[in-house]
């Protein structure tokens, strides 16, 4: 991968979706945080952060899969969930399970697939959940050595 913070983003998607995973983020009791700019607030109903003006302040939610792994989302688009994980933060099979278990509940949560693209190659997913599958997938061949 060229960077160190991989695009993770489900296409396709409406409010709808946004809003099931905002319930799927509270549901399972993980630790998240909702601010604008550097304002922390109460995390609104999807379709409130969406409507914003298109010149305002982005909207995060930075939610912790674990104690030092995160997932920051970007409500950028309503047609995409988007968010940045650091592969730095994820050392060791554990941290990886942790995350192929994020992916694989946002999968399913929307019911659809989920894409890991290099960061600053977006179009290029090298690993996510495949929907019809049921779980996470190498989406490319590793490079050779």
């Amino acid at each position: 991968m060229v960077g160190s913070l991989p695009d993770v983003r489900i296409p396709d998607c409406s409010v709808d979706d946004w809003q099931a995973v905002l319930y799927l983020v509270k549901a399972r009791n993980r630790k998240y945080e909702y601010s604008v700019g550097d304002k922390a607030l109460p995390m609104p109903r999807a379709e409130t952060v969406l409507s914003r003006p298109v010149d305002a302040e982005c909207a995060y939610m930075r939610v912790w899969l674990m104690a030092d792994v995160l997932a920051i989302f970007r409500f950028l688009d309503a047609e995409i969930i988007d968010f940045d994980v650091d592969l730095r933060e994820l050392q060791g099979q554990e941290r990886l399970d942790v995350l192929c278990g994020f992916l694989r509940a946002l999968g399913r949560c929307v019911g659809k697939p989920v894409l890991m693209d290099p960061e600053g190659e977006y179009g290029r997913p090298v690993l996510g959940f495949d929907v019809e599958a049921d779980r996470v997938v190498l989406l490319a061949e590793p490079p050779a050595m």
